[in-house]
């Protein structure tokens, strides 16, 4: 038998050193949440685009309770988000922290993740049953999930659609000129579609997704848009079988919490016509979890994960892989599915994905 472990002594100073670490934890869990709120009701809109100002004031703006507003003002300054001045009794956002909290924001609006960690809060009750008992959670458990998705593809993707990613699919835009069909698979509430076929209306667009209610918001907004050259369709991408159909396919922040990530990547890749490319975004931390000590907002992207990517794949029946699933399983299910000339690309406006081209 191998000798006792050496016993080491409770080290106090250490113990309350932690515990102050615990207690920045928990303050800083509370901001988020209260910053979630803040997006939600345009607080930090409003904000932004004023000088000091009262609560009064501020909810005035807002339209919104002055009572409220007040100790959610107090919240932001608590948390050196908002400056308050107790001569005037007014409240600032300054434009070096508007900069990554507003819907114009020019660093990317990073409120817009404070409604995950709101939504962790949310989903406690439904997550303490999955633990005991391991079993999934449908797409349609999780309450605006699709709004969080849409506003945070906008800044990830449509935003940057045409002048940093589709340059990375070398030709695919004199492509789209001249017209192919496209597929977006996963396509949630379809907002790079929506651009896409704006943009290049010779070409002619589809996007499959699972969630009926994400499929209408997207149908919806075609119609509005008066766009013919692009279809909607609820569809479980299980099992997916269209042969030679597609020209380009594109999956944003959509495979990993599939029921079969592999398999899916295989039939996109038999959808594919030769020669066809498949332009996939997905969450760009490795699959060794000692890899991801310096990845960006990594302890809420395992968190998220444990919320909503894992369970929804488990509730399919699925491998549940979660959303830290890693770049490198990623890039070896590609090859095995038959992808050639495999390119994985990470752009600066968007360090927490990965982006991979790969060709039929």
């Amino acid at each position: 038998m191998s000798p006792n472990p050496e016993i080491v002594p409770f080290d106090m100073n250490r113990a309350e050193a932690f515990a102050d670490t615990i207690g920045e934890i928990l303050n800083a869990g509370a901001v988020a949440s209260m910053m979630s709120l803040g997006h939600r009701l345009g607080l930090f809109d409003v904000l932004g685009n004023l000088p000091p100002a009262t609560s009064d004031a501020i909810a005035g703006r807002a339209a919104l309770s002055e009572r409220y507003v007040r100790e959610w003002l107090a919240v932001m300054v608590m948390g050196g988000i908002v400056t308050y001045d107790p001569d005037g009794q007014t409240y600032a956002l300054p434009a070096e922290h508007a900069a990554c909290l507003t819907r114009e924001a020019p660093l990317g609006n990073l409120a817009v993740y404070a409604q995950a960690v709101a939504m962790i809060g949310q989903m406690q009750d439904a997550l303490l049953e999955r633990f005991e008992t391991g079993e999934g959670l449908a797409y349609g458990d999780y309450p605006h999930f699709h709004d969080f998705m849409a506003e945070d593809s906008g800044q990830t993707v449509t935003a940057q659609l045409f002048d940093t990613i589709l340059p990375l699919a070398d030709g695919i835009g004199e492509r789209l000129e001249t017209g192919i069909d496209v597929l977006d698979a996963g396509c949630a509430r379809g907002t790079a579609l929506l651009a896409l076929a704006q943009r290049f209306p010779n070409s002619r667009f589809a996007g499959y997704d699972l969630c009926e209610d994400a499929i209408a918001h997207a149908t919806d907004a075609a119609r509005a848009a008066g766009l013919t050259n692009l279809r909607f369709e609820t569809r479980d991408l299980t099992g997916y079988d269209e042969k030679n159909r597609f020209d380009f396919i594109t999956s944003f922040d959509a495979v990993h919490d599939q029921k079969d990530p592999q398999a899916l990547i295989e039939s996109l890749h038999g959808a594919l016509r030769p020669g066809g490319l498949y332009l996939m975004q997905d969450i760009g931390g490795s699959a060794r979890l000692e890899n991801n000590t310096d990845f960006p907002m990594a302890a809420l992207l395992y968190a998220i994960s444990c919320m909503h990517c894992m369970p929804v794949s488990l509730g399919q029946g699925g491998l549940g892989l979660g959303t830290m699933w890693g770049w490198e399983t990623a890039q070896t299910m590609l090859g095995k599915a038959g992808f050639k000339d495999v390119k994985r690309h990470v752009l600066p406006h968007d360090p927490m994905n990965v982006w991979f081209v790969a060709r039929a």
